[in-house]
């Protein structure tokens, strides 16, 4: 059974998006969601934001990737 690669609370680097307006960039872990199309999803709050998104596990990379 696959897991969630990242954990709440865990700082990643999310790819920038011009088509769903996603400005890419550090953002926190706030919460694991279920899958969705065969991939995980997670609601993340870009740090310089004020609101959270979701996005799925392929538009996020750990720090030092």
């Amino acid at each position: 059974m696959p897991i969630h690669r990242f954990h709440i609370g865990q700082t990643v680097f999310l790819t920038p998006s011009l088509g769903l307006n996603i400005p890419g960039g550090a953002c926190i872990i706030t919460k694991q969601l279920p899958e969705r199309d065969g991939e995980y999803e997670y609601r993340v709050r870009i740090i310089n934001e004020p609101h959270e998104r979701v996005v799925s596990e392929s538009q996020m990379r750990l720090a030092g990737d």
